[in-house]
C-alpha cells in the first residue's frame, strides 16, 4: 500500500474529537482488573475496535511490503513488540517524574504504565510458550527519526515528545490489526486483535496529554509529526522492526 490520499493532509483538529473531560475514562478500573490477565489464554474474547480514527489520524497505511517481511521473521516481531512496551512504560515513568504538579495528568500516565507492563509481561509469555529465547535487538530508526524534530524548550519538547508518542501507539495498533489478518497462528492473532481496544485508546490519551501542557492548539505540530511518521513508513528501510519502514533488505 502507498500514502492514503484521504490522510496526507492533517485530519479536522484531532483534539476537536476528544471529549472535554479529556482524562474521562472509557471503562471502569474494576472492568479492567476482570479481563486483564498475565496468562493470555485468561484473556476474554477481544471485541470489534472501529480504526477508522486510527486511518485518519495516520499518514500513511503499512506496506503490504513490510507485513510480508514480518511474517517471515515472527520471531523478531513478537521480541520488538516486548521491546516496544518496556520503552512506552519506561517513556511514561520518566513523565511522570517530571511533571508531578498535575493531578490528571499523574492517574493517566500511571494507568498507561500499567497497561504497557502488563502488555509486556504478556509478550514475554508468549516468546516463553513458543521457546523463543532473547536475543540482542538493535533500535531502529523509526523513534529516532520523529525526535529528530523535536523542539529544545519546554514546554515544547514535552508536547513534542507525547505527539511523537500518540503516533507510535497509533501505529503500533495499525499493525497489531494488519498482523492478525494474515499470521497463521490463531492464539497470536487473538491476541493482537484484543490489544486494539487499549492500543486504540492511548493515542487520544497521548494527545490530550500534549493538549494539556500547552496554551496553543498543537494542530500544527501534529501535522508536521504526521508526515514525518509517514515517511519513515513508507521509505526504504534496511532494517526490520515493529516500526520499520518498506522493507530494503541486501
Amino acid at each position: 500500500m502507498t500514502i492514503n490520499s484521504k490522510n496526507t493532509s492533517i485530519m479536522q483538529s484531532p483534539i476537536a474529537s476528544i471529549k472535554e473531560d479529556i482524562f474521562e475514562e472509557n471503562e471502569t478500573q474494576e472492568d479492567n482488573t476482570k479481563e486483564d490477565s498475565i496468562d493470555i489464554a485468561q484473556l476474554r474474547s477481544p471485541l470489534k475496535v472501529d480504526l477508522s480514527p486510527i486511518y485518519n489520524f495516520l499518514g500513511a497505511r503499512t506496506t503490504q511490503a513490510w507485513v510480508n517481511a514480518a511474517i517471515v521473521d515472527l520471531p523478531l516481531i513478537i521480541q520488538d513488540h516486548a521491546n516496544c512496551e518496556k520503552k512506552a512504560a519506561g517513556t511514561a515513568m520518566n513523565l511522570i517524574f517530571r511533571y508531578e504538579f498535575s493531578y490528571d495528568l499523574q492517574r493517566k500516565l500511571a494507568q498507561l504504565i500499567r497497561e504497557e507492563m502488563l502488555h509486556y509481561e504478556q509478550v514475554l509469555g508468549i516468546m516463553h510458550e513458543r521457546g523463543q529465547e532473547w536475543k540482542y535487538l538493535s533500535a531502529g530508526r523509526y523513534a529516532k527519526g520523529m525526535l529528530k524534530h523535536k523542539r529544545t524548550y519546554e514546554p515544547a519538547a514535552m508536547v513534542d515528545v507525547l505527539i511523537i508518542g500518540a503516533f507510535i501507539e497509533a501505529r503500533s495498533c495499525e499493525r497489531f490489526a494488519a498482523l492478525a489478518e494474515v499470521i497463521d497462528d490463531e492464539r497470536l492473532a487473538k491476541y493482537y486483535r484484543y490489544l486494539l481496544k487499549s492500543e486504540s485508546r492511548h493515542f487520544q490519551d497521548y494527545l490530550a496529554l500534549a493538549q494539556s501542557l500547552s496554551d496553543e492548539n498543537i494542530d500544527e505540530r501534529v501535522a508536521l509529526f504526521k508526515e514525518v511518521e509517514a515517511e519513515l513508513i513508507v521509505s526504504p528501510d534496511p532494517e526490520l522492526r515493529f516500526h520499520s519502514g518498506t522493507p530494503c533488505f541486501t
